[in-house]
């Protein structure tokens, strides 16, 4: 799949990539270097603290779960 290069550097994401890889609008997308490839990976919403996915809360807007959230109460 080839997609041309916009004057300001931007590409568009193919619908069926981000349906396979579960990307919508307002999803932010890393941009890294590995072995001399750029690779795109979609940022998964994640404790600030222990990277936990599960059971997130929102403060002083940062993601913390439940178990950080316990952990910094005692």
């Amino acid at each position: 799949m080839a997609r041309k290069v916009d004057q300001l550097g931007r590409i568009v994401l193919p619908a069926e990539l981000r349906r396979l890889f579960g990307i919508r609008e307002g999803d932010l997308v890393e941009i890294f270097v590995e072995d001399n490839r750029i690779v795109l990976a979609k940022v998964e919403e994640q404790c600030v603290f222990c990277g936990s996915t599960t059971e997130l809360r929102e403060f002083n807007s940062k993601l913390v779960c439940v178990t950080c959230v316990e952990g910094l109460r005692s």
